[in-house]
């Protein structure tokens, strides 16, 4: 199975006027954590993802979706 996480993250960054590094001090994580999100090279823990979703005052599905296979 090849499902993959997409995300909105960096239109919702750009959105608020942030850079990286502001949304990562913002949430206590790294800026690399959040390019890594952005790129899609790394899938957030739930509790990134909670708090990125709790910092944008969205659910968490407006930033994150699950793209399923079909295999």
């Amino acid at each position: 199975m090849d499902d993959q996480v997409l995300n909105n993250l960096p239109t919702f960054r750009v959105k608020h006027g942030m850079s990286q590094q502001e949304l990562a001090d913002a949430i206590g994580v790294s800026r690399k954590t959040i390019s890594t999100i952005e790129t899609r090279r790394f899938t957030p823990s739930v509790v990134i993802a909670l708090k990125l979703a709790s910092f944008f005052n969205v659910p968490v599905e407006e930033i994150f979706t699950l793209e399923v296979s079909s295999s």
